[in-house]
């Protein structure tokens, strides 16, 4: 028995399935749903009645509850048993009882005298918001299920199905017996019947009961609601439950993937010829004759029904995508019609175009019509570059068409007596511009248009954001070429020598300027988005494996249908310019035709322009999102990425010895970051959150400008692969030493050091980069790289990170070193000219950390040349360090 209508609780009380009409008359008797006691007034000659909330037993000692109670001002007491009903009893009172469990002793007692129930959950939620609370005559444990309404479905055992009720009236649900347009939820415990049906074509959910079970395991959770996305999409009833699927003249490709795509969607899948099979879905194209006779339980479908069940998230009817057999009397009539002697006969073409006719009203019933070969009169000529193979002249009808889609092209272009080259070719320009807004037609009808409808079946498919990124401008570029179109075809009827077919590319140009660049910069990204929501998305695989299957697509993929504008600028100027070969000198078209093919180079050079900064500007965003803490001003029109560098420090600056850094040089400036810690106990992302966490942190953006020398250490047995940069930050007056080890080995050190050198001469506007570059001994500046990789050393580096962090946790002293060094080297020029005494040579070796614990001098502080102009004379006199 699939439907109840009548349901006996465990009180013993009767409780209707269908609850409209108990809500009506609860609706009559208190239209305002709420109570008494929020500030109603009622005739001079009633007793004004108080509501009276009564905390039954665990729920007086609660005092959150205590306390929004007091908040929204209603009068309550508390009881311990039962026995002191009586004594609560009060004409002036409509006592409301608040009670911990549903399930306990008490709440079945005061059910069964029909006391008004509620839970902690109510309270605490009206309260919060500042509502009034809700009126019910039913318990009401919360209000997760509030302005739901349910109907239910293939459920056979009274038990289960009493249960399911009674949560949902608990959570504040209505129940309805018979479906109709005001049920927002089927619960449905199977996927037949005529309440299913109607659900799946009115794009109601179909929910499992394990909804309800698990909506009231979190009762008592604020906020909550049973109808958010994210939690119902959990427990939807699949298409393909209660489903066994075998597939028939599909590739092995194609079947491992449609039979990953069944499990996935709540089916199994056994061999062909399984007794235990339910559907039997045939690829119609290749099999002319099923290999068995199938049984009256099996359904033989085509693969429409597959992939427009998965499309709109629900198990579609099989009998409107039945398999036909090749040997049906409609299809023997049709041949043997078309295999008529006498084709000039008008009877029997008629005779024949009413049974086609018949035929295809019987096909055209499904929204998803079968594939169907297209004719030979639909394909295109060779010469030209976006030719499309089986691509159809007319546009489709689908969804809401374009205005200039809708005009009506002349039927018959009226051919000279002597066809001359430049006609030839000016009506070659005209049909592909005629094919080429006919593909434009088809990517905005047959997938942009049926993707942004609203009240889609089970949903949206795509989100706005992703339709935006993968169809961009495509729309604007279909009007401008219509229009381009309608030109040609104008002047191609009406032709003449003397026409100009160069004005009409002229006139449009500064509209294909505007129109190309967004679409062909962001192409690979368009490409990006469709192959991973077709991935990550099966509607949207299904919703493309549907489309793409009809003839309007010519067989070709979405894709593929995306890069004709990509293609056709290119493809307009070499016509163009063939058409300028077939035109006389004294045409006054000939000059125009060279205007014409200059204004598309000047679009297509405009393009390349925005590609490449459009490249650029994306490079730089990668950095920003890969940097945590990077600086917003990195951000800039002007700045470019040119070159990243991974390295290991080799001093205390710009971090510890040891730490692996990265470097990116810009045009300008060069960021400097670190790998970052791992940190215990991160938070996870948010939900939908796909990029992944920042690997890197920042620490400097230093402009190029403060790089005074680029010292390239040379190669020794102790020093490999390592340079220095000699910086001279502008607040400061010491000269800092950042020392580096490079670790790619794909980037020369000698390339890098030249790149980097040439662009900070751009940079100060200085024309000798070579100058810029000194060569030095590891000695001079205590550089050396022969313990970077040892085990003692990732040890001692391990430590002293720890200590660091242990000192800093500990600390009750915040002052950060650089302030310390700052007030030192105010101190240290006070005193000018006499030898530091040995107070500050204590302070001065407390600030200068080991730079690991094997013992490695540091080689953060240094002692300049005497080949350099500004001569440091002691290593403590030349306190260095970076902002």
């Amino acid at each position: 028995m699939a439907d109840n209508s009548v349901l006996t609780s465990t009180t013993g009380r009767t409780s209707l399935a269908d609850s409209s009409i108990f809500d009506s008359k609860v609706a009559e008797i208190s239209k305002e749903n709420v109570f008494i006691g929020s500030a109603s007034y009622v005739e001079e000659e009633m007793p004004q009645i108080e509501t009276r909330m009564i905390l039954v037993q665990e729920a007086g000692k609660q005092e959150e509850l205590i306390k929004a109670l007091k908040e929204i001002k209603v009068p309550f007491v508390k009881m311990e048993s039962l026995e002191e009903l009586e004594s609560l009893d009060s004409p002036e009172f409509e006592n409301v009882f608040i009670v911990m469990d549903f399930e306990d002793s008490v709440f079945i007692e005061l059910h069964k005298t029909d006391y008004r129930i509620i839970g902690p959950p109510v309270i605490l939620n009206c309260a919060q918001k500042g509502e009034p609370l809700p009126f019910s005559c039913r318990p009401l444990y919360c209000t997760s299920m509030m302005n739901l309404v349910l109907c239910f479905t293939g459920f056979r055992k009274k038990e289960e199905l009493v249960r399911l009720v009674t949560l949902v009236h608990h959570m504040g649900g209505v129940i309805r017996k018979d479906f109709n347009s005001k049920v927002t939820h089927l619960v449905a415990n199977c996927t037949q019947g005529e309440k299913f049906r109607i659900a799946v074509s009115l794009g109601t959910p179909i929910m499992k009961s394990e909804w309800i079970y698990k909506a009231w395991e979190r009762r008592n959770e604020q906020d909550f609601s049973a109808s958010v996305d994210d939690f119902r999409n959990e427990f939807k009833v699949p298409p393909f439950q209660d489903c066994i699927l075998s597939f028939l003249g599909f590739s092995d490709e194609e079947k491992t993937n449609m039979e990953e795509m069944t499990k996935m969607q709540g089916g199994n899948c056994f061999p062909v010829g399984d007794e235990r099979c339910t559907h039997l879905v045939v690829e119609e194209n290749v099999v002319k004759e099923l290999p068995f006779e199938p049984s009256k339980k099996l359904y033989v479908v085509k693969q429409e029904w597959f992939w427009g069940s998965i499309q709109m998230d629900a198990r579609a009817g099989e009998t409107m995508y039945l398999y036909e057999k090749a040997n049906t009397p409609e299809l023997k009539k049709s041949v043997s019609l078309l295999s008529l002697n006498t084709p000039n006969s008008n009877r029997k073409r008629r005779r024949l175009k009413e049974t086609l006719a018949q035929l295809s009203r019987e096909t055209d019933m499904s929204p998803f019509p079968p594939r169907k070969r297209p004719s030979a009169e639909h394909s295109l000529s060779i010469g030209s570059l976006l030719d499309i193979s089986n691509t159809p002249e007319s546009s489709i009808n689908y969804g809401e068409t374009p205005k200039s889609c809708t005009k009506s092209s002349k039927n018959s272009t009226p051919v000279p007596l002597k066809q001359s080259a430049r006609w030839q070719v000016a009506k070659e320009l005209y049909q592909t511009e005629s094919n080429y807004v006919n593909i434009l037609a088809t990517i905005i009808q047959l997938f942009q248009v049926p993707l942004e409808e609203e009240g889609q079946r089970g949903g949206p498919i795509l989100a706005p954001e992703e339709i935006k990124t993968i169809f961009g401008s495509i729309p604007d570029i279909f009007d401008v070429h219509t229009k381009i179109k309608d030109d040609l075809e104008d002047l191609i009827v009406n032709w003449d020598e003397s026409k100009s077919i160069g004005d009409i590319f002229l006139k449009y140009s500064k509209d294909l300027v505007k129109t190309y660049p967004p679409f062909v910069n962001f192409f690979e990204m368009s490409k990006e988005t469709i192959i991973k929501c077709e991935k990550q998305k099966p509607r949207f695989h299904a919703f493309l494996k549907i489309n793409q299957a009809k003839p309007e697509c010519g067989r070709q993929s979405l894709v593929e249908l995306l890069i004709r504008p990509v293609q056709r600028l290119p493809s307009v100027a070499l016509l163009l310019n063939d058409l300028k070969k077939h035109t006389a000198e004294e045409n006054p078209d000939k000059s125009t035709l060279e205007k014409a093919i200059g204004s598309l180079k000047e679009v297509m050079t405009h393009i390349n322009e925005d590609k490449r900064k459009t490249e650029a500007q994306k490079q730089i965003f990668d950095v920003v999102y890969e940097v945590d803490g990077c600086p917003a001003n990195l951000l800039s029109s002007h700045r470019s990425l040119v070159q990243r560098v991974e390295t290991i420090s080799l001093g205390e600056h710009p971090c510890d010895r040891g730490e692996q850094v990265t470097l990116f040089l810009f045009n300008d400036c060069l960021e400097i970051a670190r790998k970052r810690h791992k940190v215990i106990g991160t938070f996870r992302s948010p939900p939908g959150h796909t990029r992944p966490p920042a690997s890197l942190k920042h620490i400097h953006l230093m402009p190029l400008s403060q790089i005074k020398k680029v010292l390239d250490i040379r190669e020794t047995e102790d020093c490999h692969n390592a340079f220095a940069l000699l910086v001279r930050p502008p607040t400061e007056r010491a000269n800092v030493l950042l020392s580096f080890q490079m670790t790619s080995e794909e980037l020369p050190k000698e390339n890098w050091l030249k790149m980097l050198c040439r662009h900070v001469a751009n940079t100060i506007c200085k024309a000798d980069a070579e100058n810029l570059i000194y060569s030095t001994d590891p000695e001079s500046f205590e550089v050396n790289t022969k313990d970077m990789d040892s085990t003692l050393s990732r040890a001692s580096r391990a430590i002293k990170k720890t200590s660091k962090k242990v000192t800093r946790a500990f600390s009750f002293s915040k002052t950060p070193k650089r302030a310390l060094r700052r007030a030192l080297m105010t101190s240290q020029s006070s005193v000018e000219g006499r030898s530091p005494s040995s107070n500050d040579k204590h302070v001065m070796s407390r600030l200068s950390s080991t730079s690991s614990l094997a013992g490695i001098p540091s080689p953060s502080l240094v002692s300049l040349p005497s080949f350099f102009e500004r001569r440091s004379h002691t290593l403590s006199r030349s306190t260095t360090h970076l902002i």
